[in-house]
């Protein structure tokens, strides 16, 4: 299985729904900074850390590469705005969620190939890029595929260890470079930071080590911090996971499936995750610049559904003719970048919402 996934990976990296990563939202509007993540920074990222985190605990590192790099390649334009709107406007017509859209992507969206339709992936890549299912999805899915994906949402079961890892990766990717952001921002102060009890110790064991950045209030104190974050957070979860795995000694995957999950923080260290992304939801994601943008990008979204499903010929041909309109309509607007999206607002609705986008 080792060469399916790195062809997964290869795929992956080759497909036009990754490269349009590069100008999807993370928090920022892709035109508010050059230097703030997008989704396609964000799950390079997460692919070195479930990477690194793999091979310390002598994992499948292929898998768990190529699980991160598919698993945001359904989000739609301005991040969870954008979704959250293309929900809404498909709420009667079996809804949207970019985690299933994904899968949807390297099922059926990508048409690169003469003999099939998507990216022809491996069962366990698959299953990790899925991370999220609703019971409706899942009955729908195991129609479609009798025992294949959404199998372990009817059942309660595990996905593979590597699929496990890529979850928590994501988390902790998102949690520092987040901060990172917020900080570079403007929106978070390192006075709030130094309220968290695993950010302080990191903090300040990067002033003992280099006490020549105590005053500075520069970034380089900021990187090394959240640098020393991660590594405590990383060493955590492999030493936790590695002492479950000696506890419960599956036998193979199909052993794990059946098993709590056993890729985790200890108890102190989930805690502390948990507090950071209170920090980060409260002082970031609520923050009312950040609401501002996020309520405009709803707006485009919102219209472009309608715009689309009152004339689909405005659509690609290929997306026009499709018998399930609203479908379409959802697949091609989650497939879009955020300039992209603007622009076509402004081409159907005549309105400018973001004047310093261009």
């Amino acid at each position: 299985m080792e060469q399916a996934y790195q062809s997964d990976r290869e795929r992956i990296v080759h497909c036009t729904a990754f490269r349009r990563l590069v100008y999807k939202t993370q928090v920022f509007i892709n035109h508010e900074g050059d230097l703030f993540r997008t989704r396609l920074t964000h799950s390079l990222e997460v692919a070195q850390l479930a990477r690194a985190l793999a091979r310390s605990l002598q994992l499948n590192e292929d898998l768990a590469e190529a699980i991160a790099l598919a698993h945001d390649l359904g989000h739609t334009p301005f991040g969870h705005a954008g979704q959250n709107a293309l929900h809404e406007c498909m709420r009667e017509h079996g809804g949207f969620e970019h985690n299933l859209q994904s899968l949807r992507v390297v099922d059926a969206l990508e048409q690169r190939y003469p003999g099939f339709d998507g990216l022809n992936l491996s069962f366990e890549t698959r299953e990790g890029i899925l991370k999220h299912c609703s019971r409706a999805h899942a009955e729908r899915l195991e129609h479609r595929e009798p025992g294949g994906i959404g199998q372990r949402f009817l059942g309660g079961t595990q996905p593979s260890l590597e699929a496990q890892l890529v979850d928590l990766a994501d988390e902790m990717a998102y949690n520092a470079h987040d901060i990172d952001d917020g900080v570079r921002s403007g929106l978070i102060a390192m006075e709030q930071l130094l309220d968290l009890p695993l950010f302080r110790r990191a903090h300040d064991a990067a002033l003992q080590a280099c006490p020549q950045l105590a005053g500075s209030g520069g970034r380089r104190l900021l990187f090394d911090s959240l640098r020393r974050m991660m590594a405590a957070m990383s060493d955590d979860l492999v030493a936790t996971t590695a002492s479950a795995l000696r506890d419960r000694q599956p036998i193979d995957a199909d052993a794990v499936r059946q098993l709590a999950p056993l890729v985790g923080f200890s108890p102190s260290m989930r805690q502390a995750s948990t507090a950071l992304k209170r920090l980060l939801f409260a002082s970031l994601y609520r923050h009312p610049q950040v609401r501002h943008s996020t309520e405009r990008a709803r707006h485009v979204v919102v219209d472009l559904f309608a715009s689309y499903r009152r004339a689909p010929a405005e659509m690609p041909a290929d997306y026009a003719a499709l018998a399930r309109r609203e479908r379409a309509v959802a697949d091609y607007i989650a497939g879009m970048t955020d300039r992209f999206a603007l622009r076509e607002h402004q081409r159907l609705t005549g309105r400018v919402l973001f004047a310093d986008a261009d």
